[in-house]
């Protein structure tokens, strides 16, 4: 079936493309999502007429997703889960898992946005694509970590973070001394 795309599609075409596709990918998504329109010569009037407004609607839509992608650099997202010695977790971490966490920095995704290649099912780091628009993607950082490991990364911080635990130490050393 050919269709006139309303909007880039990845690996598909941009915004005006006459592209044949499989009669079921443009009926049951193509069309119901308003991504494309049938190639008739009615709605190829219909398009010309509007083309312009589709292409400053898109534009738009890509400026803001720019925006959202520069607040998301350097993005890191820690989910704790329980998992085996081996490092195998008892389940995965799933696309709402991680929007979940997105939510509680503010930050607003959907779960189909989310470029996940393999399932999540081992403690490590990731890096995690998310798609914000056909032309905007950004990439986050996903570690996944054990309760243990959550409360040992919080112990090296307080330590790093105690004024000069050394000094107050040497410092009763000395009184100790003196008292003898």
């Amino acid at each position: 079936m050919k269709v006139i795309l309303l909007e880039k599609i990845e690996n598909l075409g941009s915004i005006g493309d006459l592209v044949d596709v499989k009669n079921g990918y443009a009926r049951n998504y193509l069309l119901p999502q308003g991504k494309s329109l049938r190639a008739t010569k009615e709605n190829q009037a219909y398009f010309e007429s509007k083309r312009a407004e589709l292409e400053a609607k898109n534009l738009k839509l890509k400026k803001e997703a720019e925006n959202l992608a520069s607040t998301m650099n350097n993005i890191t997202i820690v989910v704790i889960r329980q998992a085996s010695d081996s490092g195998f977790l008892f389940g995965s971490v799933r696309p709402g898992d991680i929007v979940s966490e997105l939510e509680k920095q503010n930050i607003r995704v959907a779960k189909s946005q989310l470029k996940i290649k393999n399932p999540l099912k081992t403690i490590g780091t990731y890096q995690i694509g998310i798609q914000l628009h056909p032309e905007v993607t950004v990439n986050i950082t996903l570690r996944i970590e054990t309760p243990r490991q959550q409360e040992f990364s919080e112990e090296n911080e307080e330590q790093t973070e105690a004024p000069d635990s050394e000094t107050s130490v040497n410092e009763n050393v000395t009184e100790i001394q003196n008292e003898d």
